[in-house]
């Protein structure tokens, strides 16, 4: 199996509190998630808690969206752990963490996944890095979730 750990930052102009609340529930992913528009349609069931530690989110969508869900595993003032677990196109659990750090200029907020990639993802990643495929998704999220925050 092959590791991998990719992890964007940003700084945004606002409170660590406002932003993990756009993280922590996730009835808040469609105001700044890069994958909420991949599918109009896409079928979404939350349940558990309404946010924080056990709060989960399911969506069924067209190929582009896949199939998955996540759980919110833990939480702190600082941080939030998510379970992430994709069904189609391919079966894969990751972990996902969000950092939220207090500096004089902002909160500095890191988003990042490990995981590990088996079979045929262990094949693709010879090709096609992790990094490649969803970096350029977390930095389109972490922009989106800046001008959210900061609205």
């Amino acid at each position: 199996m092959t590791d991998f750990d990719i992890v964007r930052e940003t700084v945004i102009k606002a409170d660590p509190a406002r932003i993990r609340a756009l993280v922590n529930d996730f009835h808040q992913w469609q105001q700044w998630s890069p994958w909420e528009g991949l599918d109009p349609t896409m079928e979404r069931t939350f349940s558990g808690g309404e946010r924080g530690i056990g709060a989960r989110y399911a969506w069924n969508g067209n190929r582009k969206a896949g199939r998955g869900d996540m759980e919110i595993t833990s939480e702190t003032s600082q941080a939030v752990g998510i379970r992430l677990n994709f069904e189609k196109p391919i079966r894969n659990t990751n972990q996902v963490t969000f950092e939220f750090i207090a500096r004089p200029e902002g909160t500095a907020v890191s988003w990042r996944m490990t995981g590990q990639r088996g079979g045929l993802m262990a094949l693709m990643a010879r090709v096609l890095p992790m990094d490649r495929m969803i970096g350029k998704d977390f930095e389109k999220g972490l922009a989106q979730l800046k001008a959210t925050a900061e609205a």
